[in-house]
C-alpha cells in the first residue's frame, strides 16, 4: 500500500529528521506508529544517520503491532524487524538475528541493559507509550538513564504524556535531555514548579503545581515536545479506525489450529450449508476471543491473549471512557473479571439509566452487545473511543453500533479500534466488514479458503 502523509504526519517526520531528542505527544489514530517508522526507514537507508533502532512497547504491541505496520506500506518493506520477546534464550537468539529494529517490551529493559551495558548497540530508540517511564524510582526509568549517554536519537511517543498530573513530566523529560529543561533531580523539579499538598508534621504526601507552573513547563518543553490532538486537525475523517493486532501464545495457536483443522474437517465435500457455517465460525470466534463454549453450556477458557492487548489498549487511554463491544456472554464475564482490579467505572448496559450515567461522565468503559444498542442510543456525550473486543459478521450492526458515538453532536473524532486476533477468523471478518460485502457469502468463502489451508497443512 501508498503512504501519502497527511500534512501533520509530514511535519512530524521532519521533526524526527531534524531533531535527534523529541517526544510526539499524539492522540491515538493520528498515526504515531507510520510516522515513526518512516522516519526511521529514511534515517536508515537514505542518510545513513543510524545503525540499529530498539523500539520499548507495551508487551501486545511488542508482539505486532509494529511488525504489522511496517508490512503494511510499500516504502517500509526494505526495514527488517526483529521481535525480542520470550524466554530469556528466545531473546537472546532474536538480538543475534541481523535486522534494522529491533522491538523490546518495556518489562524487559532491564534485562536488555544488564546484557549489554557498555557495548550498548542501539543508537536510536523509541520509547512507544513512553508515560510508562513516568516512575523515577521504576527498574525501568533506571536502566534506561543507564545507557542514555550512548543514545544518539530518541524518540518519546505518547498521547498522554501526564496522565496523573504533572509530576509525571519529570522521568521521561530526563530521557530526552539529560535534566536540561525541568532540572537534574526530581528535587529539583519539584522546587521550582510545586508547593507541599498533603502532608503531615515530618513527612509530604503529594504536591500542588504552583501558580503557573503549567504554563512555565509547557513553555520550558515547547522546542522539544510535538504536541497534537485529533480534534485539532480537521483534515482528518470525522471517524478513524485502527486494528489492533492479538498474536496467540503457542499454546493458544496451537490449540486454535486443532479446533480449526478438527471441525472444518469434518465437513464433507459439497456446499456447506448456512447453519454448519455459523456453528464453525461460532465456534473460531468464540476462540479468538479466548474462550468457547463445551457441549455441556460450560465455558473453557483457552487463552488471555486478547484480553492482555485490551487492558493494554486501556491503559493506553488514559482515563478517556470507551464503549467496548463484545460478541459472547464469557466475553462479558471475562472483561468484567479483567476489569475488576483497574479502579475504573465499569457498567454493562442495560437500559437508560446506563446510557444517561454514560453520558454525564460516570462512566470509563460501558461494555455492550452490539445487538443490544445497535439502535436509537444517543451516546456521542460520554466519549470518542470504541473498542471492538469480538467482531461481528452483521455489517447493519456494527456501523449501527458505531453510530452510538459517531453522530451529530459528537465534538472529537471517533476512534475504533478493532482487536484483531492474527491467523484467525477474526482477521475473515474485519475483511468482509471492510468490503461492505454479503455477510452469508463473506461467511461461505471464508470457510471454503480455510478448509482448503488446513487440508494441505
Amino acid at each position: 500500500m501508498r503512504f501519502q502523509p497527511h500534512e501533520y504526519q509530514r511535519y512530524c517526520i521532519q521533526r524526527i529528521l531534524e531533531q535527534p531528542y523529541l517526544a510526539l505527544w499524539l492522540d491515538m489514530g493520528l498515526g504515531k506508529t507510520v510516522i515513526t517508522l518512516t522516519a526511521v526507514a529514511e534515517l536508515k537507508y537514505n542518510r545513513f544517520a543510524v545503525s540499529r533502532v530498539l523500539i520499548v512497547a507495551p508487551k501486545k504491541v511488542a508482539e505486532a503491532t509494529w511488525q504489522k505496520e511496517a508490512a503494511k506500506w510499500g516504502h517500509l518493506q526494505p526495514l527488517r524487524i526483529s521481535t525480542v520477546l520470550g524466554s530469556a534464550q528466545q531473546r537472546i537468539r532474536a538480538l543475534a538475528i541481523p535486522a534494522d529494529i529491533y522491538v523490546v517490551n518495556r518489562e524487559n529493559v532491564p534485562w536488555l541493559v544488564e546484557r549489554y551495558r557498555n557495548d550498548w548497540p542501539f543508537d536510536m530508540v523509541v520509547l512507544d507509550e513512553s508515560s510508562s517511564f513516568k516512575n523515577w524510582q521504576a527498574k525501568r526509568f533506571k536502566a534506561m538513564k543507564l545507557v542514555r549517554p550512548r543514545i544518539r536519537r530518541l524518540v518519546e511517543l505518547t498521547g498522554t504524556p501526564s496522565p496523573n498530573g504533572l509530576m509525571d513530566l519529570w522521568a521521561p523529560m530526563f530521557l530526552l535531555d539529560g535534566g536540561q529543561r525541568l532540572g537534574k533531580t526530581v528535587g529539583q523539579y519539584r522546587e521550582r514548579y510545586f508547593d507541599p499538598d498533603r502532608r503531615n508534621r515530618t513527612q509530604v504526601f503529594s504536591y500542588a503545581p504552583k501558580e503557573g507552573a503549567g504554563e512555565s513547563i509547557h513553555e520550558a518543553l515547547n522546542d522539544i515536545c510535538v504536541s497534537m490532538k485529533a480534534e485539532d486537525y480537521l483534515q482528518l475523517p470525522d471517524c478513524v479506525t485502527e486494528d489492533v493486532p492479538v498474536v496467540l501464545d503457542s499454546t493458544a495457536a496451537k490449540a486454535y489450529k486443532r479446533l480449526e483443522r478438527e471441525m472444518l474437517l469434518e465437513v464433507p465435500d459439497g456446499i456447506i450449508t448456512a447453519g454448519t457455517a455459523g456453528v464453525l465460525t461460532n465456534k473460531l470466534l468464540q476462540l479468538c476471543d479466548g474462550a468457547v463454549y463445551d457441549s455441556a453450556g460450560g465455558v473453557a477458557e483457552i487463552h488471555g491473549c486478547k484480553i492482555e492487548a485490551f487492558l493494554e489498549l486501556i491503559e493506553m487511554l488514559h482515563g478517556e471512557p470507551a464503549l467496548v463491544f463484545y460478541s459472547f456472554q464469557h466475553d462479558r464475564a471475562r472483561l468484567l473479571e479483567a476489569l475488576r482490579t483497574t479502579g475504573l467505572r465499569v457498567r454493562v448496559y442495560g437500559g437508560p439509566a446506563d446510557d444517561e450515567a454514560w453520558n454525564r461522565g460516570e462512566v470509563d468503559i460501558l461494555l455492550a452487545h452490539p445487538a443490544s444498542c445497535a439502535y436509537g442510543l444517543n451516546l456521542q456525550d460520554g466519549g470518542h473511543h470504541v473498542i471492538w473486543f469480538g467482531l461481528t459478521w452483521s455489517l447493519e450492526q456494527y456501523q449501527q453500533a458505531n453510530k452510538r458515538l459517531h453522530r451529530q453532536g459528537q465534538r472529537y473524532p471517533v476512534i475504533v479500534h478493532h482487536l484483531v486476533t492474527q491467523g484467525g477468523v477474526d482477521e475473515d471478518v474485519l475483511s468482509a466488514l471492510q468490503q461492505k460485502g454479503d455477510t452469508q457469502a463473506a461467511l461461505m468463502e471464508a470457510l471454503k479458503a480455510r478448509i482448503d489451508n488446513a487440508r494441505r497443512s
